[in-house]
């Protein structure tokens, strides 16, 4: 008998799991929705492409377009730190597709002043029986996009030094007086190579900059050091500076950066 009982439990045990671990059908209730695909970004006032913000349908692909009204708000100004290049106040997300954009582009009105501005872009309303923001809470609903003010001289340029050009050229700065340039071996002849090199120089404040004596960590110890100065165009930005390779018997280098 005991060996009876204990198979009896055995079952019931088995029994018990079985029905424990039983799963219920879960039916979609909808409704289906459209959200930003991410809820915030940012960019320097100097990055010059176009910037594309990103509404999704959550949900089937349409046989019509679906069109999505939103709002602005933020303390960035339009059309004095930003652009809206598509239909201002519209996205639309074209039948059978899934995703929509606001593209706005950044406008560099640098001034020295270091400080961010947002803009808020708030969905409202749509067609095609979607509604705004997934969930209860409207997750994705807004979307707020960060912009960062720039140095004057801050930014994305083309460098130029004889026939040879670089344009993914950089200055960055923290201060809007110490800079340092991504790149000044633009010529590869210079040094039979083109591998990167940068350099940190000072805006003197009066439309010239100063290279300070510096040692280029790419180039042996007892002919790595350099420095210079230069002029800046204050209308168009245009920096001309000119490298001086001191253990070089000063040979000079010239470059043009042309922002862009």
């Amino acid at each position: 008998m005991k060996g009876y009982t204990t198979i009896g439990y055995k079952i019931i045990l088995l029994l018990l799991i079985l029905t424990g671990c039983e799963t219920k059908e879960i039916l979609f209730t909808g409704p289906y929705f459209v959200r930003f695909s991410e809820t915030s970004s940012f960019a320097k006032e100097s990055y010059t492409p176009t910037i594309k913000i990103e509404v999704h349908n959550g949900g089937p692909a349409t046989e019509d377009d679906i069109l999505i009204n939103y709002a602005i708000g933020g303390d960035a100004r339009e059309n004095i730190d930003y652009k809206i290049l598509t239909e201002r106040g519209l996205v639309t997300i074209k039948a059978g597709e899934y995703f929509g954009y606001i593209e706005i582009q950044m406008i560099n009105n640098a001034n020295d002043i270091l400080r961010s501005q947002d803009i808020v872009f708030t969905l409202q309303s749509s067609s095609a029986d979607r509604a705004v923001g997934e969930g209860e809470s409207a997750i994705g609903k807004s979307f707020t996009f960060t912009i960062f003010d720039d140095c004057v001289l801050g930014g994305n340029y083309t460098g130029k030094s004889g026939s040879y050009s670089d344009s993914d050229i950089t200055i960055t700065s923290t201060d809007c007086e110490n800079f340092t340039l991504s790149n000044w071996n633009i010529n590869p002849n210079v040094f039979q190579s083109s591998i990167v090199m940068d350099l940190t120089f000072i805006d003197n404040g009066d439309n010239t900059i100063t290279i300070p004596e510096q040692e280029e960590q790419n180039l042996v110890a007892d002919k790595a050091t350099i420095k210079g100065s230069g002029t800046v165009n204050p209308i168009t930005r245009v920096i001309n500076m000119e490298v001086v390779l001191v253990d070089f018997d000063s040979e000079t280098i010239p470059i043009t950066l042309t922002p862009h």
